[in-house]
């Protein structure tokens, strides 16, 4: 079997950092970059066996792109700390590792909003988390993804991802998001009109909540559904304003 070394960015992770490197305790190797924590994420880290990194931040993309080049081993796991790897994952990973036939996989993740799984407006979100090192690299962008030179496949077996503590951590990370978006469409030379704020909006609602079948959440699917309409008007207002800013400039 192939060797995979498990890569993750950290800053104050105490509250989940631990359960999320005990997943992966059968892993080859845990590098871990951390960007300045003042709580107990390095001392917790290094009580898994973790290598820690003291780094400066460089971005999303960026600082997993520097954990993964430090890795001694030619396959890449990477997770976020609110993560956790199920004994199911575990198992197919090990199997995918004993022959690989692709570049990379995406995982399914199952995104929780405090102690509720939600089943439909956020899952499967397939995302790729495992790649060949020397094939792979991540774009910096706010939603760092790896781009895989060579073909792609998925996993059944999902991460369990511990997304938000409650409505009120999803709608503050909601705001730190749509900007950062707001700077990636900007520097991409992308443009906010009328029928931006007004139609966009209205299409990620019901891509959520009737094509993905949100309304099966009940009303917490119909909350998230409006909220993910919000973070769109959010990320097209703040870049019609960065646009503006700019031309006045």
């Amino acid at each position: 079997m192939e060797k995979v070394t498990v890569t993750i960015v950290a800053l104050n992770e105490e509250d989940y950092i631990g359960d999320c490197l005990e997943s992966v305790s059968w892993a080859d190797e845990i590098i871990v970059s951390d960007s300045g924590s003042t709580d107990r994420t390095v001392e917790i880290c290094r009580s898994h066996g973790a290598k820690v990194f003291s780094d400066k931040w460089l971005g999303f993309g960026g600082q997993k792109n520097l954990c993964a080049g430090r890795a001694a081993h030619g396959w890449i796991l990477n997770l976020d700390a609110d993560e956790r790897v199920t004994p199911e994952l575990k198992s197919e990973i090990r199997d995918v590792l004993e022959g690989p036939d692709k570049d990379g996989y995406h995982i399914p993740r199952k995104n929780y909003l405090g102690k509720v799984w939600i089943r439909h407006c956020w899952y499967p979100d397939y995302t790729l988390r495992l790649y060949r090192k020397e094939r792979g690299a991540y774009t910096n962008k706010c939603h760092a993804s790896v781009v895989v030179k060579g073909p792609g496949g998925r996993l059944k077996n999902p991460l369990v991802h511990l997304s938000y503590r409650d409505i009120t951590d999803y709608m503050e990370r909601l705001q730190k998001y749509s900007t950062l978006a707001a700077k990636d469409m900007l520097e991409e030379g992308r443009e906010a009109a009328v029928a931006d704020l007004v139609l966009r909006p209205q299409a990620a609602f019901l891509k959520m909540y009737v094509m993905k079948r949100g309304f099966l959440d009940g009303t917490l699917g119909f909350i998230l559904s409006l909220l993910n309409a919000y973070y769109t008007l959010a990320k097209y207002s703040k870049l019609w304003e960065m646009k503006r800013g700019k031309a006045a400039s």
